[in-house]
């Protein structure tokens, strides 16, 4: 049985539903899950379907999977949007799969965007997916591992599906122009390189492709059988100049590496001019938001520390109020990080301690700092001469808190960039006092 509401034919349906694959012969992308052999391909070609989880980024084909195991089983087939449904209707479904599966008919269950489904929701579809009642079909975009209840999970196959590749999405273009359910009864008149600049934008999602495509067509007709669409055409439907940028590509990688290194370099202006550069042609602020804020206290660190403070509130900025708005928030994250004093010694120490505790994963905790939590860890040792530090006039004691072999160890190394210079001194004094309160114990 196959539910009407998500595969019902209409001419007045968007491009992006008259051109979704009827067939996995169709079906273009995910090739690590639906070419021959595969495990997704065996069981929908023998309708052997058991309880999944489509995972990927919008317009990656989850759905469409879902269309096609909807046409190609002999089960009753029956979608379930977790936007509109609650779980009175959950068990409404559930009641009549169980009549279905005493019936002798199984019953596929496909929920869109399940990870909307609440925690109660979920679990009102665990008791029937373990009994047999239903085959659950769930399709998400963020990682089931944090948003889809263990218990529910584990009974699940998890299939990860890839936002399309940029050739994959300009072969679905060029197919829509000259399809029946397309543009068969139109001239479109579209350069490959218009068709490729549309599927860059699109960033692997093929709902956008279609929509931008669309709206390029209609704004490009000029009688009721010739449609030309130019560049200004494709700048005008996706609100801007259309900038080639390959959000995974070597493009992207160019660009935030341009920003990181002209913040590090203390110029401004240029760390302005590529920050507006990946913006405008559309990069996720949070992800410009999550490099700044490494670069805090990768280039920065304790010269510093406010640089911290204000990347983080600009990150926040940015989930608060997204773009445009929040492009300011992140010009001021990188204004401040660029003329900010710098030190790279917080990122030297953690590199050089990571290397020991790689070499060295079996350096015990020496005893004085290990908390004896039981009798018997308190007979051996745990804890013994542990000097708690409030308890002295200067708030340090000489206690050893490093392994035996590392004892004399120094990751830190403070330069004397701004702030730093007050915290470097600041540590040798520590490490001076420490030097002589040991000569005065061993004496």
């Amino acid at each position: 049985m196959e539910q009407t509401s998500l595969f019902e034919s209409a001419v007045s349906r968007p491009l992006a539903d008259r051109m979704r694959p009827l067939s996995l012969d169709e079906y273009i992308g995910q090739k690590h899950l639906v070419s021959e052999g595969r495990l997704l391909k065996q069981m929908i070609d023998h309708d052997e379907v058991q309880s999944m989880i489509f995972w990927g980024p919008p317009g990656s084909g989850k759905t469409t999977l879902a269309g096609i195991i909807a046409r190609s089983t002999k089960s009753r087939f029956i979608t379930f949007s977790a936007v509109t449904s609650g779980i009175k209707e959950i068990r409404q479904v559930m009641n009549d799969a169980e009549l279905n599966r005493k019936a002798g008919e199984k019953t596929i269950l496909f929920v869109d965007e399940i990870h909307r489904f609440n925690k109660a929701q979920q679990d009102a579809f665990l008791p029937y997916v373990e009994k047999g009642t239903i085959i659950l079909i769930g399709a998400t975009t963020e990682n089931p591992s944090f948003e889809i209840n263990s218990a529910l999970l584990s009974r699940c196959k998890v299939f990860v599906l890839h936002a399309l590749e940029t050739e994959e999405i300009e072969t679905l273009l060029k197919k829509s122009l000259h399809d029946e359910r397309g543009f068969a009864h139109l001239e479109v008149d579209a350069s490959d390189d218009l068709l490729h600049m549309i599927a860059v934008y699109a960033n692997g999602d093929a709902r956008t492709a279609y929509n931008t495509l669309e709206l390029a067509v209609a704004n490009g007709q000029y009688d009721s059988v010739h449609s030309k669409i130019t560049k200004e055409i494709i700048e005008q439907c996706v609100s801007g100049k259309m900038l080639l940028y390959d959000k995974n590509g070597e493009e992207h990688y160019n660009l935030i590496s341009a920003l990181h290194k002209s913040m590090r370099n203390s110029d401004a202006d240029a760390a302005v001019y590529w920050l507006a550069r990946m913006l405008e042609a559309g990069e996720d602020p949070l992800y410009i938001a999550r490099r700044v804020t490494r670069f805090a206290s990768e280039d920065i660190g304790m010269a510093d520390s406010r640089a911290l403070e204000v990347c983080i509130a600009a990150f926040q900025a940015c989930q608060f109020i997204g773009m445009p708005e929040c492009s300011v928030h992140l010009t001021h994250a990188v204004v401040f990080c660029s003329l900010a004093p710098k030190s790279n010694a917080l990122y030297m120490a953690y590199e050089e301690a990571k290397k020991d505790a790689k070499h060295m994963l079996n350096e015990p905790v020496p005893l004085q700092i290990r908390n004896a939590v039981t009798s018997l860890m308190e007979d051996l040792g745990y804890g013994k001469d542990y000097r708690y530090a409030h308890d002295y006039e200067e708030k340090i004691t000489t206690m050893q808190c490093l392994p035996d072999s590392l004892k004399d160890k120094k990751y830190y190394l403070p330069t004397n960039q701004g702030a730093e210079k007050r915290v470097r001194e600041r540590k040798e004094q520590i490490e001076a006092w420490k030097e002589e309160m040991r000569k005065k114990e061993n004496s």
